[in-house]
């Protein structure tokens, strides 16, 4: 009988569109569940806030779990810790569960910076921060996206989407952690890009089943070099060359070139391009002499994407304010990273800081110019193009994120805007939460 009316009930609901569910109303919407995302929607909700968490995909992380890039930093400079808070506290937490052990931050690392990074169980990783959100009355909502946003007196009202079913949900604060300024798009405000996007990177696991020693390594070069003139392999299908690619068999991570997830198409696209990259590989690998063992181990659901589009905030973080280390009176947090920008034919280009330069992030960085009530944080942070291949990594974004949480949360309390809340009261409680504030 149960079966029967369940199969009438949904026969109604397709017949009369998409089922509309139950309205929500909270004090702060945060959309995007990435690093900045976590740390935003957790900072909100430990505040006080009522808070809601929109993300389009089937978990949070973003790039750090979906896009494989499972070591975020940094949060140490020049001997001393600069960002802690809400995502030092998860990611310290999956290391210590995980039976791993934290680098010894007091070696200095020269241009070696990576030796500073943390590797983070990805699974783990979920399954901590989705305790953190929940524990801090977080309410979660994956699938979903919102596609219209409009204003109704002091409230905002947020249209979201999900395969057959829509959603409003209504708040007073929002906080665009997209990565692509997708909710300051939907309002019709400045956004900003490059005419060519950085390339991404694909993750996956190739295991060459043989001792690397065993390999001849002259041969295999020589055919990948044949196989790329031939058009049988693109030259970034393995972007340290051959052996470089089989060494890297636990974490390899190829470019995409101008990856670009900012529209269903282009984000379909472009993972589809790092699918067939791997595949392309693998077959190639597996008709080598001494790799017909080989094995395709795993595989990220994402190509990792380094830029899209940045938000036009109240202030735009410059390359030099970034390399000066300038110190702003509204700075909320530090971020510290080379400038890093990537290029598909000749690679990397870090641009290591002076030592004992820490660039700071200001408030104003993070509220939306041409609206009140928006704040954004992580990678679509308002940063021309050189300072943003910095703030972009996941320990800045987790820090923007925690900042721009604490401003909404007090913003919403106080029904007033982010550059109005008190700084020494938003100080105060992003301290509390463990956040270093400049």
């Amino acid at each position: 009988m149960k079966r029967g009316i369940f199969c009438i009930v949904v026969a109604v609901a397709s017949a009369a569109g998409a089922v509309a569910l139950p309205d929500e109303t909270c004090d702060v919407a945060v959309v995007g569940g990435g690093a900045a995302g976590i740390a935003a929607a957790i900072q909100s909700g430990r505040a006080g806030a009522r808070t809601v968490l929109v993300e389009q995909g089937h978990q949070v992380g973003g790039n750090m779990t979906s896009g494989g890039v499972n070591f975020p930093g940094l949060f140490h400079a020049w001997g001393r810790q600069v960002i802690d808070g809400i995502g030092w506290e998860i990611v310290t937490n999956c290391v210590a569960l995980d039976g791993r052990r934290l680098p010894d931050f007091s070696k200095p690392t020269g241009r070696q910076h990576w030796r500073h990074q943390v590797t983070v169980n990805i699974p783990l990783f979920v399954a901590l921060a989705e305790e953190a959100l929940v524990n801090a009355g977080v309410t979660v909502h994956y699938h979903s996206a919102p596609v219209r946003i409009e204003r109704d007196g002091e409230m905002w009202k947020v249209h979201v989407a999900a395969v057959g079913d829509t959603r409003v949900i209504s708040c007073r604060q929002i906080v665009d952690c997209t990565g692509n300024g997708a909710v300051v798009a939907l309002l019709g405000l400045e956004r900003l890009r490059e005419e060519r996007r950085q390339p991404g990177s694909f993750v996956y696991a190739v295991n060459p089943g043989v001792p690397m020693d065993t390999l001849d390594a002259k041969a295999l070069s020589a055919a990948y070099a044949d196989a790329v003139r031939n058009g049988r392999l693109q030259a970034h299908d393995a972007r340290f060359g051959i052996m470089g690619f089989l060494r890297q068999h636990g974490n390899t991570a190829n470019y995409v070139d101008d990856a670009d997830n900012s529209t269903a198409d282009l984000r379909t696209r472009t993972n589809m391009r790092g699918r067939a990259s791997m595949l392309r590989m693998y077959r190639f690998l597996r008709e080598q002499p001494g790799l017909a063992n080989v094995r395709l181990e795993g595989m990220s659901p994402e190509v990792g994407i380094r830029e899209t589009y940045r938000v036009r905030g109240e202030y735009l973080i410059t390359h030099e304010d970034y390399t000066s280390g300038r110190r702003f009176d509204d700075s909320v947090c530090f971020a510290f990273y080379p400038i890093d920008l990537h290029d598909k034919e000749s690679g990397i280009h870090p641009a290591h800081l002076q030592e004992g330069v820490v660039a700071t992030v200001p408030l104003r960085a993070l509220v939306v110019k041409g609206v009140d009530g928006v704040l954004a944080a992580g990678r679509c942070v308002s940063s021309d193009r050189l300072a943003n291949s910095a703030l972009r990594v996941e320990a800045t974004c987790m820090a923007t994120g925690q900042a721009a949480g604490a401003a909404a949360a007090l913003a919403a309390r106080h029904r007033t805007t982010a550059l109005k809340v008190d700084f020494a009261e938003l100080s105060a409680l992003l301290r509390a939460h463990r956040a270093i504030v400049p």
